[in-house]
């Protein structure tokens, strides 16, 4: 009862302003979006409060409102605090594009910031302030992640279609798409390693043991792509072609890679441990595909029917193609390493490969069979 309304709306109002703070420190670390939006808050805040005193007080001098000198109730209070809001709101609704516009020239973008956000909002997701909460940017990781896997996949399914029918518009997507993807595996792997220092539970820890090992091979996959693209190139703009037999065949190598792909970014995304024990004898198989096409390809030479020069775009592209295959083994390796608790990659392949059981040479033969060549 010792402060009175006159004394009391001042600190109100005090007190409105000052809370802005908190919204200020929330966006400390956060997006330029983040803080322009703790901008405008302050902003609404502070107009308000010069536009409420300025119209209440002179409203005060012409009727002189009694309730000034009385001491200052709690309800008393919410209801003046109340009315500043309601009449704020109502006032300022209609100027938000003026408030958002004060904004922006108080956090200004630099032009290319601008167009790296733009282009790229997925990344908006890994805000560093959501390490203070690592549950929940473990979560925004796997979808981080996810995403990149997606990318890596259109850049390469992009590019072998690309070796059908050249297009200057597939040219551009591939390396668009692998330069997205290169991105990712610089900021997604910084941020897991900031993340790893964290306090996080055993499966959230074998998750970040996961993206750690595999956003290098999605990133390498995508270099490969970015190669068969350069191959795809090459031969349209010197309108050259390979022979009926080696496309045939190449055909059949590109199969088995589009198989292996999906297999492991299944086994990336879905934790798909029966997809995982298809990838071994599947990568075996395209070793070998990769060893019988250069053979071919060194009889056709032998015999006149394929020229030197397409044989080194052969070779380019049967080396990225089996690459790729390589980087879906390590891919599946890594998740079920993981889930076993082993971390001894080779000794891991070493038993697969060089003791395997009945299970490996069923999906050996298997695979043979489907992907026998002409």
């Amino acid at each position: 009862g010792m402060v009175p309304f006159s004394a009391a709306l001042p600190i109100i109002m005090g007190q409105n302003i000052g809370t802005c703070i908190t919204a200020i420190l929330s966006a400390i670390g956060a997006s330029k979006n983040a803080k322009r939006a703790a901008m405008v808050h302050l902003y609404f805040n502070l107009i308000g409060t010069m536009l409420f005193m300025a119209v209440f007080y002179a409203i005060n001098a012409a009727v002189h409102f009694s309730f000034m000198a009385q001491a200052a109730t709690p309800a008393g209070i919410a209801i003046l605090h109340s009315a500043f809001n309601i009449t704020a709101t109502l006032v300022l609704l209609p100027f938000g594009k003026a408030l958002e516009k004060l904004a922006c020239l108080t956090i200004r973008d630099r032009k290319e910031e601008e167009e790296k956000v733009a282009a790229d909002p997925d990344f908006m997701i890994l805000e560093s302030r959501f390490l203070e909460k690592p549950a929940f940017a473990v979560e925004q990781s796997r979808n981080a992640a996810k995403k990149m896997a997606e990318d890596s996949h259109r850049t390469l399914f992009t590019a072998l279609d690309l070796l059908k029918n050249f297009s200057a518009e597939g040219k551009a997507l591939v390396e668009e798409a692998e330069k997205k993807v290169d991105r990712y595996e610089d900021e997604l792997g910084t941020y897991l390693v900031k993340l790893s220092h964290k306090d996080i539970s055993e499966a959230d820890s074998h998750s970040l043991s996961i993206m750690l090992h595999c956003i290098g091979d999605f990133e390498r996959i995508s270099d490969h792509a970015l190669s068969i693209m350069k191959s795809a190139k090459e031969i349209s703009e010197k309108n050259v072609r390979f022979s009926d037999k080696a496309v045939q065949e190449l055909h059949i190598m590109e199969k088995a890679v589009s198989d292996i792909v999906e297999k492991a970014y299944s086994v990336f995304a879905n934790q798909d441990m029966r997809a995982a024990e298809e990838i071994e004898p599947l990568e075996e198989v395209i070793d070998e595909l990769s060893r019988e096409l250069k053979r071919r390809h060194v009889n056709r030479l032998r015999a006149g029917e394929c020229t030197i020069e397409m044989g080194f775009v052969l070779s380019d592209i049967t080396t990225s193609l089996e690459r790729i295959a390589d980087h879906c083994s390590n891919i599946g390796v890594c998740v079920t390493q993981v889930h076993e608790d082993l971390y001894d990659t080779h000794s891991h392949l070493d038993t697969v490969k060089n003791a395997p059981g009945e299970h490996f040479h069923h999906e050996l033969e298997v695979a043979r069979v489907n992907y026998m060549l002409p």
